[in-house]
């Protein structure tokens, strides 16, 4: 009998139609589907790539698959999506329901460093390549961990923001020109998504930074910031936190909404202006929502950074390029890491100009996604560092 790898077998058994066990799976997935109009000179025609993401219909997360979709399209490549909440078994769970669906690789957003034995594992059993995208395992953190994917042969590396700055200018950014009268924020309440999650540790790293810097160079002017209250990623439990910010501080003056892929932003802006403190209090958040423009005209939102939704598709292009052959992946080294820029926002002036290149028109158009599939990493990673607002216009310009 010929030797068949375990994700050939998987392969095999779909075709055969033995893989009943897989089609389960497959149905349970939410969001699926499959870059059919496969472009052959791409050489992906026989490529699958899943996407394990917390939700792929909130404001970022579906702006992050809208533009794997595209991708995957005009590189001829299958996709599936699994919508896992960041609930870490089901973002370990994720990665089996990808390898039984007979993908070749794998981008994902997961919740916690721990999770990430578990999927690289599952990948390594399966020869699936892996890639985070808006995450990225701490070395000093979780070192075990990150040993895994040194020694994985198909960890290809993680495309990620740099949070500590992010964070450090959000907080600046509050302490300098919010409060109800704009002269700076002092009495900063903080909510979180999830305990343990790698990147609110390091967005709140750079809260703390921010502050302690501020306090020690305004010794007589300092400001506070409450420990995290947790809404994980829903819009009721934001404006519960929220509310519960209130009645507990009343001298409150600003909320930073770490996170949580929008939801939680919306519950919390919304309680605000149930409770008529919209502009009285400062929000500050790392999640551009559909209806920015006008939040930060009411008042509803101080400042904003967002993640321009490419960490995914730079993800997607790294495991594309491994599993077609151009990215060789090597055993003893931990993998690529792609670290971006955020975009911040604080004027409607801001957000038109990131709506009409980001949202309105994707950064790239198809020519240049082709081209970047084609690049080195280091074409690849100065690209994707040099991404801006003013870098796209320059481009759409010409």
């Amino acid at each position: 009998m010929v030797n068949v790898s375990r994700r050939g077998f998987l392969k095999l058994s779909g075709v055969t139609g033995a893989g009943l066990g897989a089609a389960a799976l497959l149905s349970a997935c939410s969001g699926s589907g499959s870059g059919s109009d496969s472009d052959s000179s791409a050489g992906g025609s026989d490529v699958k790539i899943g996407v394990s993401i917390w939700s792929s219909t909130d404001a970022l997360g579906k702006l992050s698959a809208d533009i794997v979709k595209k991708a995957a399209k005009i590189l001829g490549v299958e996709t599936q999506f699994v919508d896992q909440g960041h609930v870490s078994e089901q973002v370990t769970a994720s990665a089996e329901t990808l390898a039984a669906a007979g993908c070749n690789g794998m981008i994902i957003c997961n919740s916690a460093d721990s999770e990430m034995t578990s999927v690289i594992n599952t990948c390594n059993e399966n020869e699936m390549y892996v890639t985070q995208f808006y995450r990225i395992i701490s070395k000093e953190s979780s070192p075990d961990v990150y040993k895994a994917a040194e020694n994985s042969k198909f960890y290809v590396g993680a495309v990620h923001e740099d949070e500590v700055l992010n964070g450090k200018t959000l907080m600046n950014l509050l302490l300098e020109k919010g409060g109800p009268n704009k002269t700076g924020a002092r009495n900063i309440c903080l909510e979180g998504w999830t305990v343990g999650d790698a990147t609110f540790q390091l967005r709140w790293k750079g809260y703390k930074e921010g502050l302690d810097e501020w306090n020690k160079q305004h010794p007589d002017d300092k400001a506070t910031m409450t420990d995290p209250v947790y809404a994980n990623t829903s819009s009721a439990e934001g404006a519960k936190v929220t509310e519960q910010f209130v009645n507990t501080y009343p001298d409150m003056d600003a909320l930073i909404v770490a996170g949580g892929g929008g939801d939680p932003l919306v519950g919390s802006i919304g309680q605000l202006k149930n409770m008529g403190l919209t502009g009285k209090i400062s929000v500050v958040s790392t999640d551009f929502l559909d209806d920015l423009e006008d939040q930060l005209k009411t008042g509803g939102i101080f400042a904003e950074s967002g993640g321009h939704f490419c960490d995914p598709l730079y993800a997607f292009i790294l495991t594309y390029q491994a599993c077609t052959g151009k990215l060789k992946v090597k055993e003893g080294e931990f993998g690529k890491e792609i670290k971006f820029p955020y975009v911040y926002v604080s004027s409607s002036e801001d957000y038109a100009n990131y709506k009409k290149y980001f949202v309105d028109e994707a950064p790239y158009t198809d020519d240049e996604i082709k081209e970047l599939a084609k690049d080195d990493f280091d074409a690849l990673n100065k690209a994707a560092t040099s991404l801006s607002i003013d870098d796209v216009k320059s481009r759409h310009s010409k």
